[in-house]
Parts: structure tokens; C-alpha cells; sequence
């Protein structure tokens, strides 16, 4: 058994970001290119609310929100967070899931790392029944989601939370999240840590493994 496990992020690391799917919904919908608005990481200057986000003056939740209210008319769904994202994630899971990734955890579990997931808000978001389309978060996964707990990253009981769940002390746990704030929270809390960088998935996913096998 190697000695460091392997905690995921889900938004942005397992599953593509919202902003990597507008374009699909734009075109879906025959909406001009950029109706939806910002691309957060992808156009930081076009998209001053994620800037925020990235400075840790507005939460993920809130930022969010704001985008579901200025979204739906054009969506045609309801403002809030979960009616947008059920009408950007309605594709087959093999268009929202990063190859990359899902390599990286067969080949950790392959090699005798635990995996596990350390998400904010995977069932507020997405609901239930979209979570049943993703076969990498099926039943037999180790999801700790802060919709259930209470717990929000960069809250330190949620990085307990997921440690525990690999059955790891914190420094033989790699997390990987693309928030720098929820990086900087579990590098406080004592976790081994890896920034993924969503313009760069296998970059990212190369860097993981790095630290996985120092």
C-alpha cells in the first residue's frame, strides 16, 4: 500500500467548470457567442464577480446566485444555482467528466492509493439524480460533500472530514482543488497540495501525480 491517498475536488476537477459549457448552451439554444456572460478563469478580465471569488470576497455560492439570476432569462430556467446547472450539465457524462482526471484515480487506485472526493456543494448544486449519471461518483465512492455536513471548504472540519474518510493522517493526503482559497485552507490544515489549473487539465493531473509518488 503506497503511503499517500488521493482527495478530489469534484466542480472543476472531476467535472468540467460551468463556463466550460456555455458555449454548448449558447449554441444549443442559437444564442450569439458570450449572451451567458463571464468564463471566469478562462476570461478573468471579462468576469470581475469571479475575481472576487479568486480574492475570497465573495463566495462561490453567492457568485453563483448572481449568475443564475443573470443567466435565466436566457436559459428560460428559474434564478437560482441549481436550475442553472441542471440546464448546463444535461449532457452525457462522458462530455462533463475530465478524461485526464478519471485517469489519474484509476491509475492511483491501481497502485494502492485511497481516492476520495472533498466537495462544497455537489447535491445543492446538482441534485440526486443528476449525481446517478456520473459512474466515478457511484455508491462505492468516497464523497464527502459540504451540502451534507454543514462543512464548507476552506473550513478546516471539512478537510478533517475528508482525510478521515481515506482513513489518512493529513500529511499522506494530496488534495487537489482549482479554488485557491480552499488550496490555501487544507495547506493551513496540514494537507500535501496541488492547484489544478482548469486551462491546463494534464498538466494539472502530472503535477498530482508527482506529488502522489515523491
Amino acid at each position: 500500500m503506497a503511503d499517500r491517498g488521493l482527495l478530489l475536488d469534484i466542480g472543476g476537477v472531476v467535472i468540467r467548470t460551468p463556463f466550460e459549457l456555455l458555449a454548448t448552451a449558447e449554441a444549443h439554444r442559437q444564442l450569439s457567442p458570450g449572451t451567458l456572460g463571464g468564463r471566469g478563469p478562462f476570461d478573468p478580465e471579462g468576469d470581475p464577480d469571479f475575481g472576487e471569488v479568486a480574492r475570497g470576497t465573495l463566495t462561490e455560492r453567492a457568485y453563483w446566485q448572481r449568475r443564475a439570476e443573470q443567466v435565466a432569462p436566457h436559459l428560460g430556467t428559474e434564478p437560482e444555482t441549481r436550475s442553472m446547472m441542471l440546464a448546463l450539465f444535461a449532457l452525457p457524462h462522458e462530455r462533463l467528466v475530465r478524461p485526464e482526471t478519471v485517469r489519474l484515480a484509476d491509475k492511483a487506485r491501481a497502485t494502492g492509493r485511497p481516492v476520495g472526493f472533498l466537495t462544497n456543494d455537489l447535491a445543492d448544486f446538482h441534485g440526486d439524480e443528476w449525481l446517478r449519471t456520473m459512474p466515478i461518483l457511484d455508491g462505492g465512492a468516497r464523497v464527502v460533500d459540504g451540502s451534507l455536513t454543514g462543512f464548507l471548504k476552506p473550513d478546516p472540519r471539512a478537510y478533517e472530514r475528508g482525510a478521515s474518510a481515506l482513513g489518512l493522517p493529513p500529511e499522506q493526503v494530496v488534495f487537489v482543488d482549482d479554488q485557491p482559497m480552499n488550496i490555501e485552507g487544507a495547506r493551513t490544515f496540514g494537507l500535501v497540495t496541488v492547484w489544478f489549473d482548469v486551462r491546463d487539465p494534464q498538466g494539472s493531473v502530472d503535477r498530482v501525480w508527482t506529488a502522489l509518488t515523491e
